[in-house]
């Protein structure tokens, strides 16, 4: 009998609400499971949408599903940029909404800076920390691949976008670049896994780790 720490193995695909950390959504598994925990992605406390959280034995198929692309779907507030890039922080500054939004130079390799409130390490602390501290840093530039970025809708204060990306990418930073800040911001899709594939964190199921590779 294996120890109980690596059964049951499986993987969930959770559909996060808004509110709880991802790893607040990890913890809550483990507490049904049992099992050792880990995920293929995290998203903010604001976001919802598709988590992959790995149990047992199936975090040994983390760096296989770690850097598959991601798809979002944004609400940005172009009215206002924020400190965190997303409702949660304060404003830093409110102004006429642009007449023309230049999404080309968003498409295909970009640099952008990464957020503040991101738990990117800064000489050995997770920067988010150092940001509920106040402490002002100079945050990293990462490199990312933008396959398609798509309007969906179109106000007079907000643009809603529909992002294929590489893993890693900061669709707040995308945000902050256009001069405002996410609204809302859902996962849709992580690799070949969609969001119809996922249910709610407490009526999760694990998919056993032959079916998650046959989709790989």
């Amino acid at each position: 009998m294996p120890p109980r720490a690596l059964e049951p193995a499986g993987v969930a695909l959770v559909d996060k609400p808004a509110g709880p950390s991802s790893f607040a959504i990890v913890a809550q598994i483990r507490r049904v499971t049992g099992a050792d925990p880990g995920h293929a992605g995290t998203l903010d406390p604001f976001a919802t949408g598709l988590l992959l959280i790995l149990s047992g034995r199936a975090t040994r198929l983390q760096p296989s599903l770690v850097g598959l692309d991601k798809r979002y779907l944004t609400e940005i507030d172009l009215t206002a940029t924020t400190t965190t890039g997303d409702p949660e922080g304060e404003i830093l500054e409110r102004h006429d909404v642009p007449a023309e939004l230049h999404l080309d130079a968003l498409r295909g390799e970009v640099e952008l800076p990464v957020p503040a409130a991101s738990a990117v390490k800064i000489d050995g602390e997770r920067a988010y920390k150092l940001h509920r501290r106040g402490v002002a840093v100079e945050m990293p530039v990462r490199r990312s691949t933008v396959h398609a970025l798509d309007v969906v809708a179109r106000t007079e204060s907000t643009v809603t976008l529909d992002l294929r990306v590489s893993s890693g990418t900061y669709i707040r930073s995308i945000a902050t670049a256009l001069g405002g800040h996410c609204r809302t911001l859902r996962r849709t899709e992580v690799g070949p896994f969609t969001i119809d594939d996922a249910s709610a964190p407490d009526d999760f199921r694990l998919l056993p780790e032959s079916e998650i590779l046959a989709r790989l």
